[in-house]
């Protein structure tokens, strides 16, 4: 019998190291660009921030939202955020297996979105196929995809960090193993869209460095929520928190921003993201 992946996700745990995500996504809004009557699959909607602004204009109209998502928290986070809404939908479901949904195959939706979920989605080498068939096949024809994921480069201080300190303890090799991201640039993005899988025109294609600010939870946080699956080998908890505090220490120092005014207080820190942005038409 398969095993239930575990989830990592904590709503809260979210809101206090990560809440930047949905506020950062300003531009493949506009990109989406949502029409009252447009019906919007939304791809890793995770806590429900973004959709309950897509609701809020497809209510006006006749048209409706669907968002899907891995886990489990963020979904029941998602309804509760967007309780009343008229025609906003969420389902837990794997993005990849979007495909294996006769009821997401009929090309039912006029746009597709997903905002900072692809560089987990497409982790698996075996699914990136799959998963851009499977949202070709539930858009209308003419209809878009607009997405915004992590591009080449995204964290690159950050996982350098993990790979060296995780590396040391369990092997390289077992580290890019169960690394949960995929950054990918602009080039292989046109690649497997428009060639390998076909029926796709990229419109409009850009990867941003977006120096981006920590949460509250700073370096710790962060690295506790979004970097979970990298500790899944550790068996004793001391192994695990020595492991962790080796890398929080290390990046307190690289992201660490120059303090500012006369009492010599610290500036927070910054991550280096980089985001990939895309906007294609199905043909």
């Amino acid at each position: 019998m398969a095993t239930e992946k575990k989830d990592n996700w904590s709503t809260e745990a979210y809101q206090t190291s990560a809440s930047f995500v949905p506020k950062l996504a300003i531009k493949v809004m506009q990109w989406l660009d949502p029409q009252k009557d447009d019906f919007i699959l939304d791809i890793g909607c995770g806590d429900g921030v973004l959709d309950l602004q897509i609701a809020h204009i497809t209510s006006q109209g006749s048209g409706g939202l669907y968002g899907i998502d891995s886990s489990k928290a963020m979904i029941e986070a998602a309804k509760q955020k967007c309780a009343g809404t008229e025609r906003c939908s969420f389902q837990v479901m794997d993005a990849t297996d979007l495909i294996n949904q006769p009821s997401f195959q009929k090309e039912d939706f006029d746009k597709v979105f997903s905002n900072a979920a692809m560089h987990w989605i497409l982790r698996p080498e075996s699914k990136r196929e799959v998963f851009f068939t499977g949202v070709k096949n539930a858009l209308k024809p003419g209809g878009t995809f607009a997405f915004e994921m992590g591009g080449l480069g995204n964290v690159s201080e950050i996982r350098a960090a993990i790979h060296m300190a995780v590396g040391r303890r369990i092997g390289l090799a077992r580290v890019r193993e169960i690394d949960p991201w995929f950054f990918p640039d602009e080039n292989w993005v046109r690649h497997i869209m428009e060639e390998r899988v076909g029926g796709w025109k990229v419109e409009q294609i850009e990867r941003q460095w977006r120096p981006t600010d920590a949460d509250e939870g700073g370096v710790e946080g962060w690295i506790r929520l979004m970097a979970a699956d990298f500790f899944q080998d550790f068996t004793q908890e001391k192994e695990k928190e020595e492991c962790i505090r080796e890398i929080v220490d290390v990046l307190d120092e690289v992201c660490k921003k120059p303090a500012v005014g006369g009492d010599g207080n610290g500036g927070g820190y910054m991550f280096s993201y980089v985001r990939l942005r895309v906007l294609a038409t199905k043909l």
